[in-house]
């Protein structure tokens, strides 16, 4: 039982909002056994265009926020490769392949609402 709970790790999940009335959404929590591959959800409110920044943050025991991915895809640097984010319009996610226990964190997902050029 003991081995079990050290070999499980738990990533903590909070609601997050980003744009100005938009709303967004993720789970409660997840779980992951360590190598094992864990994806977090989270639908907006309102569709996510071209002009607008969709961001994955990662923030560990009380630390800074640290930027995972931005533009929805997009790894910031010095990201490892295991950390994928996908999506578009209204649904976005981030997966984490191979989970290893510093990825025991809360990710906070955001969204930036940018003005349209012309």
């Amino acid at each position: 039982e003991t081995l079990s709970r050290y070999n499980e790790i738990l990533i903590l999940l909070l609601f997050f909002w980003g744009g100005r009335q938009t709303t967004l959404t993720q789970p409660g929590a997840v779980s992951s056994a360590l190598g094992g591959s864990v994806t977090i959800s989270c639908r907006t409110s309102q569709r996510v265009n071209n002009g607008n920044y969709f961001s994955w943050y990662q923030q560990r025991d009380g630390g800074a926020p640290k930027m995972l991915i931005y533009l929805a895809s997009s790894r910031a640097s010095g990201i490892p490769v295991r950390f994928t984010g996908r999506g578009s319009n209204t649904d976005f996610s981030l997966t984490i392949s191979g989970v290893q226990t510093e990825d025991a964190a809360v990710y906070y997902s955001s969204y930036k609402n940018l003005p349209q050029s012309h």
